[in-house]
C-alpha cells in the first residue's frame, strides 16, 4: 500500500478530488495549505506526488476528520531503529475516544517519515495528547517510547495538521 500526496489551492484540490471520485482522494486544508491524499495499491492519478510506503496501518481513513501529521527525519542509518519502535507500539491508540485511523509512512524520496493520524475533530487528539498515555507512548525511557537519541534523527520533528473541511 502506498500513500501519494500533492498540495495546491483548496479549489484546485477540490476539483483534482472531483475529476477522479472513484479513486477515493481525501482533500485537507491546513493554515495555508491544502493537499490531497491517495492511498492505493495501483498507481496515483497525481503528475509530481509525494510518495510513501504505509509500513504501518490501522482503522479506515475517512473523508471527514482532523488529521495530525507528525513529520520527523530520520537518518539512514536510524531508520530499522525507528521503524522497530513504532512496530512495538502497533494499537496504542486504537481505543482511544475520536481515533478514526493511523497510518506511518516510509518515505520514498526524502528522509521524513508521516506518523499521520485520524480524529473524529480536534478535541479528541487534544485529549489524547494531554493525557497520560500519550506521554507512557512518547517517553525517550519507555520501551516503546521513541528513542529521541540524536543520531537517528538528521532534523527537529514538525507537526503539521489538517481538517477535511475548508
Amino acid at each position: 500500500m502506498n500513500i501519494y500526496m500533492t498540495s495546491g489551492t483548496p479549489e484546485f484540490m477540490i476539483t483534482l478530488k472531483e475529476k477522479y471520485a472513484a479513486e477515493g482522494l481525501i482533500a485537507m486544508h491546513g493554515q495555508g495549505n491544502s493537499l490531497l491524499l491517495h492511498e492505493t495499491e495501483g498507481k496515483t492519478v497525481f503528475q509530481t506526488p509525494r510518495r510513501y510506503e504505509v509500513i504501518g496501518t490501522s482503522g479506515t481513513l475517512q473523508d471527514d476528520g482532523y488529521f495530525v501529521f507528525n513529520n520527523i527525519p530520520v537518518t539512514d542509518e536510524g531508520r530499522p531503529i525507528f521503524e522497530h519502535r513504532f512496530a512495538e507500539r502497533a494499537g496504542a491508540i486504537d481505543s482511544e475516544l475520536g481515533f478514526i485511523a493511523f497510518r506511518l509512512l516510509r518515505p520514498l524520496d526524502s528522509d521524513t517519515y508521516i506518523v499521520m493520524t485520524e480524529w473524529s475533530e480536534s478535541a479528541h487528539y487534544t485529549r489524547w495528547k494531554n493525557s497520560s498515555s500519550f506521554d507512557k507512548a512518547h517517553s525517550p525511557n519507555s520501551e516503546t517510547g521513541v528513542d529521541n537519541t540524536p543520531h537517528i534523527f538528521s532534523s527537529a520533528p514538525y507537526v503539521t495538521t489538517y481538517t477535511t473541511k475548508e
